[in-house]
């Protein structure tokens, strides 16, 4: 056998490992995947988050079938300021907690999201961070220290690029890696794109690698990508 044939298989086997620990993952009491939806709320992220007040019902839509999704908002924006609410199970709920927000100018609090994350999976298991932004103004080593260790506990953070800021492509991919995610850039101009990543992440955490696979094989190919990142 060459060693083409040989490193083939060694990925094909690491690959059927991954996706094997993920479906054994001890389920949650409640049936629901706890999903933490992050976002940034400074001054250049306005219009983004209108779009994504409107997009948002897709997370719970996809996952009807799946046992549904508890989810958490948090965004940071202004000086300092950073909030993350309690988790909620309906799209009305989640709608009125976007609508009292308003963007505020500001710098990234990325880490602040890490680290929320972090403290929420130690204490009851949170199956996936949503993050939208367009950059990140924050020292690259405490980001990917943080995201190593949600790797370590299994909470996968998939980070949605708006934009084309080289810096912080660089910063979310290895973010998104480091924590065992993926990466995905949209334009705000094509909400379908979003649209179809947001129901894509909330599937996994609703129902794990098995369910993003078959949501994966009807799809889009951007969410085509995305999946591929993860096996």
């Amino acid at each position: 056998m060459s060693d083409k044939e040989l490193r083939t298989r060694s990925d094909k086997q690491a690959i059927d490992q991954f996706i094997n620990e993920v479906r054994t993952l001890p389920k949650q009491g409640s049936g629901q995947g706890r999903l933490i939806f992050a976002l940034d709320a400074t001054a250049s992220r306005e219009a983004t988050w209108d779009q994504a007040c409107h997009l948002q019902s897709e997370l719970f839509m996809a996952t009807r079938d799946l046992g549904g999704l508890a989810i958490q908002l948090c965004y940071y924006r202004g000086f300092g300021e950073f909030k993350a609410t309690g988790f909620v199970t309906e799209t009305g709920q989640l709608l009125n907690l976007m609508n009292g927000v308003s963007c505020l100018g500001g710098r990234t609090q990325i880490s602040r999201v890490l680290a929320h994350a972090v403290k929420e999976t130690r204490a009851k298991p949170v199956k996936a961070v949503v993050f939208i932004g367009d950059c990140c103004e924050e020292p690259v080593d405490e980001l990917c220290h943080t995201a190593g260790e949600l790797g370590m506990l299994r909470t996968p953070v998939f980070m949605f690029h708006e934009g084309n800021d080289a810096h912080a492509r660089g910063v979310f991919q290895q973010v998104s890696k480091l924590s065992g995610g993926a990466y995905a850039p949209f334009d705000r101009n094509s909400p379908q794109v979003l649209k179809d990543l947001m129901a894509a992440v909330a599937v996994y955490a609703s129902g794990g690698a098995k369910a993003l696979q078959d949501f994966s094989s009807r799809s889009s190919p951007e969410v085509k990508r995305l999946t591929k990142q993860i096996r």
